[in-house]
């Protein structure tokens, strides 16, 4: 039997539904309309691509997209009087920088400088804490692990007692991705560039995450028969980071590239942004 595709798009497009009948309640209740500053550093094109992709999907349930363009030559002063000044708008309810930002900026300092409140990209330590000691109100998820439970979820996979093997640990996919599953009573190995015998290691997994950043890395024989695929990667030549036909011919599920976890992590970061914008008008 072939794997059953997880499809990123259609889970992605019931989140933002349902993320639109919030606005339009949080409209008719406030006068207010949810607004998500995007913060681009430099001239990246695939940057920019994403930063426009993210607007559109504002506009698309009715907030607003404040979109902040700096020059390359931006120092990391300058950023973070940028975001702090964001940070303290009331008008602005979501903050997202978008990464990597020029080598020459305190990205960390960066991060760290956005409200916890207006942090719906998940990328502060505040945030991060929140997630990992489960405390559902007092942070939002970094969007790709997140937008990865919505979708095992919305296809009912067990995670409860099963063994998931995360390959990568970043700060913003790997490191969350594992307490989420963590918190959903999975048992999970975190594995990395260090990791020995790393094939070894993904053939004990049920659910296996790949986030390497790296194209094909992970390898049809490396896959017991049955787990479940999530590929986190995206690489040029819209290929992600496992070798998708040798790994869906021993997976029971697998995430497609793109179409898969793509669009639950943008679909993520919107419903997250008026979450933030309800529980900031709520005060």
């Amino acid at each position: 039997m072939s794997a059953i595709l997880l499809d990123g798009k259609k889970v992605s497009q019931q989140v933002l539904d349902a993320c639109a009948q919030r606005v339009s309640r949080i409209k008719a209740e406030t006068g207010v309309t949810p607004c998500l500053a995007t913060v681009l550093v430099g001239d990246d094109v695939a940057s920019a691509t994403y930063v426009k992709m993210k607007g559109k999907r504002c506009e698309s349930v009715g907030m607003k997209s404040l979109r902040i363009e700096l020059p390359a030559s931006t120092t990391t002063a300058e950023l973070l009087k940028t975001i702090t000044d964001l940070s303290n708008d009331p008008g602005v309810h979501g903050i997202l920088l978008q990464h990597p930002v020029p080598h020459h900026i305190d990205e960390t300092a960066a991060f760290e400088a956005i409200a916890p409140q207006k942090d719906v990209d998940g990328v502060t330590a505040a945030s991060f804490g929140a997630i990992a000691f489960g405390i559902d109100a007092g942070g939002y998820g970094a969007c790709t692990p997140a937008g990865i439970m919505t979708l095992l979820n919305a296809y009912n996979v067990p995670i409860a007692g099963k063994h998931a093997v995360v390959i990568g640990r970043s700060a913003i996919l790997g490191k969350p991705m594992a307490m989420m599953l963590l918190n959903a009573n999975a048992t999970v190995t975190i594995c990395h560039s260090k990791t020995v015998n790393l094939p070894e290691m993904v053939r004990q997994a049920d659910i296996v995450v790949a986030a390497v950043g790296k194209p094909r890395f992970v390898q049809g024989d490396w896959i017991k028969p049955g787990a479940i695929v999530v590929d986190a990667g995206y690489n040029a030549g819209n290929v992600g980071d496992v070798d998708f036909e040798a790994c869906e011919a021993r997976s029971s599920m697998i995430t497609p590239v793109p179409g898969g976890v793509g669009p639950m992590t943008i679909a993520t970061l919107i419903d997250q942004t008026s979450i933030a914008a309800q529980r900031q008008l709520a005060r």
